[in-house]
């Protein structure tokens, strides 16, 4: 079933793993189904267990993933519908749904258990909070910004 992607990201994401299913336990795999409004973002994320390979279902999606240091390169595609693409175990990545309309993928990871660290969620977001001199320090921005 279609997922609603009535959010500020413009996606939902189906995830269909151990925690979903207990008989996967060990089996070393699982899926997610990704719906996107047009112009919804999967934000940059990463899975600490897992590899993953998206396959477009349907829709256009610029896709991309970063190496690690200290190179931090920039690998992405445009992709379009039946197009599969990798995203390394750990590395940071993201989707982007580029058409005027709905796009679906489905990807399938090469753990049970994948995990999902969301980038921004783990910087700006833990209880309790990282200081704001830490953050203005490491991303090189007035510590107002970081406040905002």
């Amino acid at each position: 079933m279609p997922g609603n992607t009535t959010n500020p990201l413009g996606v939902k994401i189906t995830p269909v793993n151990v925690a979903q299913i207990p008989g996967l336990n060990t089996l070393g795999i699982s899926l997610a189904r990704i719906d996107y409004a047009p112009g919804g973002v999967t934000p940059p994320h990463t899975h600490p267990r897992a590899t993953e390979i998206l396959t477009v279902v349907k829709g256009k999606l610029y896709v991309g993933f970063v190496t690690s240091n200290p190179e931090n390169k920039l690998i992405s595609k445009v992709l379009k519908k039946g197009d599969v693409f990798v995203f390394p175990i750990g590395l940071v990545h993201f989707q982007q749904n580029l058409g005027s309309g709905t796009a679906i993928s489905q990807s399938s990871l090469s753990s049970q258990n994948p995990g999902v660290i969301t980038i921004a969620n783990s910087v700006f977001g833990p209880n309790p909070s990282i200081s704001d001199d830490v953050l203005a320090k490491a991303f090189q921005v007035d510590k107002s910004i970081i406040s905002m």
